[in-house]
């Protein structure tokens, strides 16, 4: 079996300003919709369906699946709502908080946002398996969020005044959501510090490559920051990769840190540009299966490369640094990342309405399962909180040496720029003759 791979997201959630893209479930929305809305159990029995044929758990985790459906199609349902209603509930049987249900606004919104324009505040946001606690994967760059000092592991604990215990994932993201130039305020917690948040929600156009070219001791460098794998991080990674090579650039940093994921192709797409030969990442289904994708001999530099991650770069961020490490391409710089190794595949359902499911898990290429876990860093540098809120207040900062990150980074990307001229020096050494004799 391969997956439908233009159909699966890697976010750590579809939540505040997820980027997917929608696989039809062989519905004709057209034709169909005023169907759905006058027989609500149809609905129900779709989505039963495609839980039933895809959910990457066969047991359904310990669920009678079949029992739920006679359940939830044995009662009656007077209007639309109360079958979507229905159909969270089925879902939660689940206990997987990436697979769940979209009405149509939130279906919609969600399309949206594969387009690389946003309207919110710009934050991704999780829900904690065991503890349910709402908590921010990441904020994007540039951003009401990111403005407003919003961090990764920040935990949400109200909005607008209204506790979020026991609130599910879908709920909190329409209540952050909302139009522009309207406010919405958040409580957070961040470590033992409760803070009031006020933002202003906005309309987000979002490019998600800037590059630019810094000064090293082994000469220039080129410094990529991704901050999320939307439909158009490929293209824009690939014209940052050849403008920088123009510029003669001996080497590489991208900044992987607080990018919440996005979209497995994009994913995919992105570490070919770096990996000549090689697996890239596993994808395991309920029957075992397992789809492997790998480099296509068309990476378009094999200078040294160094990746800054942390706790907010997640799923799609995972695999290309997973890939990278793996296939000792790259060092990695930062903190441990997030840890959520599970495929979406978001189906248009008849309605207009729209669900996510769980399809699968992704190991690295060393087999590695980094779900719950994450990737642990070669190379361990954290921030203490002075320093978390001086990058917070001086963005301009980021990604320069008075980053600490940053700093490590550039220091061991010079190691590996001198080992690389080192062993090009052995390499090129004329024949019975060593270097330096």
């Amino acid at each position: 079996m391969t997956l439908a791979k233009r159909g699966l997201i890697l976010g750590a959630t579809a939540v505040a300003v997820a980027a997917v893209t929608v696989t039809g479930a062989g519905i004709h929305l057209s034709q169909s919709k005023a169907f759905f809305q006058e027989s609500p159990k149809e609905l129900i029995d779709q989505v039963w369906q495609l839980i039933d044929r895809n959910f990457v758990d066969a047991t359904f985790n310990q669920v009678d699946w079949d029992a739920v459906r006679t359940e939830y199609l044995g009662r009656n349902y007077t209007n639309q709502e109360e079958a979507y209603g229905a159909i969270r509930e089925m879902l939660e049987t689940l206990q997987d908080p990436y697979t769940r249900f979209m009405d149509p606004e939130e279906f919609r919104s969600m399309q949206i946002d594969t387009s690389g324009e946003l309207t919110g505040v710009g934050i991704q946001i999780s829900q904690d398996e065991e503890t349910k606690e709402i908590v921010v994967v990441a904020p994007i760059e540039d951003t009401p969020a990111f403005d407003a000092g919003i961090r990764p592991q920040d935990v949400i604990l109200a909005i607008d005044g209204e506790s979020t215990e026991g609130m599910e994932l879908n709920d909190a993201v329409s209540k952050i959501r909302g139009t522009v130039g309207s406010e919405v305020t958040l409580t957070i917690r961040r470590g033992d510090e409760e803070l009031e948040v006020p933002m202003v929600r906005a309309r987000i156009e979002i490019h998600p490559v800037r590059y630019n070219v810094q000064a090293g001791p082994e000469g220039q460098v080129g410094y990529i920051r991704l901050t999320q794998f939307s439909a158009n991080a490929a293209e824009e990674m690939s014209e940052a990769i050849e403008d920088l090579e123009s510029q003669g650039v001996t080497g590489y940093i991208l900044d992987l840190r607080s990018n919440p994921g996005g979209l497995l192709y994009s994913s995919i797409d992105i570490a070919r540009m770096w990996i000549d030969s090689g697996i890239i990442v596993s994808t395991v289904n309920r029957q075992g299966v397992v789809d492997e994708e790998t480099a296509n001999s068309r990476a378009l530099t094999d200078k040294p490369l160094v990746v800054l991650v942390d706790g907010g770069s997640a799923s799609a961020s995972e695999i290309l640094s997973g890939a990278l490490r793996d296939n000792e391409r790259a060092l990695l710089v930062g903190t441990r990342t997030f840890g959520k190794g599970l495929v979406q595949s978001v189906r248009s359902l008849g309605d207009g309405s729209g669900v996510a499911i769980t399809v699968a898990k992704y190991l690295t290429p060393n087999g590695t399962d980094i779900n719950k876990n994450g990737i642990t860093p070669d190379i361990s540098v954290e921030l203490t909180e002075e320093q978390q809120e001086a990058l917070s207040t001086n963005r301009e900062a980021i990604g320069t040496e008075a980053d600490p990150q940053y700093a490590q980074a550039l220091a061991a990307l010079s190691t590996e720029i001198q080992e690389a001229r080192a062993g090009d020096s052995v390499t090129t050494a004329p024949s019975g003759r060593t270097p330096g004799n």
